[in-house]
């Protein structure tokens, strides 16, 4: 017996007093008989529970009994909607799921929590970008992680591949690129789901420490992550005008010094190798000048001489 559906069929008597067998079974998508069996299991559990003979009957929660399940205000129920509605990504299975538990909600929330459900619509894709797909093994290791299921896989990094058996901790999607943090035989470790070929479940049990916790060791991993890609570091001028272009292209990794000596705006870039730094500043030409390192002026140097000599007329 699924714990969710007998969550859903609380919520559910406690919405409407009394339900049937037949009314429980068409709400949740079972058989009637699996509908009964549930509502018998509740009874035989201590739940209030039971049935009421005769034409009109059903099965009731005796004596005004609620539950816990659904106590939420009419904010924090919008509020669920709003998040939860905005972020399905059309898929069937939450789109069921939010339907259903508008139903199970008090019918004074109903009309505001189906409408907060339709209110936003959220496009991951980028102008003039594609929106990335979600790497098929992502259902695979979510039900890993929440079974705590230890995972073997096949793992291809730099052209080498090799194969893993992990304890997956928890799962992150950053900018619709999917990683996988799991502990392995020498520690935490942080895998790209995109670069697991094969994945399957081994059966075993494993347990997460319980010091962990996931948007912590994800912090720990963004930080370290930022401070390899900021090995290098560029002071640049740039325009006042064009200074916010630039932040949004390079996002943190362009902090703003101050006042330049000549009216521009003295910003600092960072990658992690020198030509990176050029590489990405060179389409910006005359627009922006670099200062220091030597290293960053001599590789644009080198960008430039190669272009020239590529489109020379």
């Amino acid at each position: 017996m699924r714990a969710d559906r007998l969550v859903a069929t609380l919520l559910l008597m406690q919405t409407r007093g009394r339900v049937t067998a037949a009314e429980l079974a068409a709400e949740l998508e079972v058989s009637v008989a699996t509908a009964r069996r549930d509502l018998e299991a509740l009874s035989a559990a201590g739940v209030p529970v039971y049935p009421q003979p005769g034409r009109g009957g059903g099965w009731q929660l005796v004596g005004g009994a609620r539950t816990d399940l659904s106590g939420l205000t009419a904010p924090e129920a919008r509020a669920l909607f709003l998040l939860a509605g905005s972020s399905t990504g059309g898929e069937p299975e939450v789109k069921s799921a939010l339907r259903k538990l508008v139903r199970a909600l008090p019918q004074t929330f109903r009309a505001d929590a189906q409408a907060a459900a339709d209110a936003v619509v959220i496009d991951p894709a980028r102008w003039g970008r594609h929106d990335r797909t979600r790497p098929g093994l992502v259902t695979l290791l979510q039900r890993a992680v929440v079974e705590r299921q230890r995972v073997r896989m096949d793992y291809e990094r730099s052209g080498r591949r090799t194969q893993r058996l992990v304890d997956p901790w928890g799962l992150i999607d950053k900018d619709a690129v999917w990683y996988l943090i799991a502990g392995t035989e020498r520690g935490k470790r942080t895998f790209r789901v995109d670069r697991i070929l094969d994945a399957e479940l081994t059966g075993e049990i494993v347990d997460r420490p319980a010091d962990f916790d996931l948007s912590t060791a994800w912090d720990e991993v963004v930080e370290q992550m930022e401070q390899r890609r900021a090995a290098v570091s560029a002071t640049v001028l740039v325009s006042a005008e064009l200074l916010p272009v630039l932040r949004d292209q390079q996002g943190r990794h362009c902090e703003v010094d101050g006042p330049g000596p000549d009216g521009r705006v003295q910003v600092r870039i960072t990658a992690p190798t020198a030509n990176m730094v050029a590489r990405q500043l060179a389409g910006w030409g005359e627009d922006v000048e670099v200062l220091e390192p030597p290293s960053v002026r001599a590789e644009l140097a080198a960008l430039g001489i190669a272009l020239a000599q590529r489109y020379s007329i």
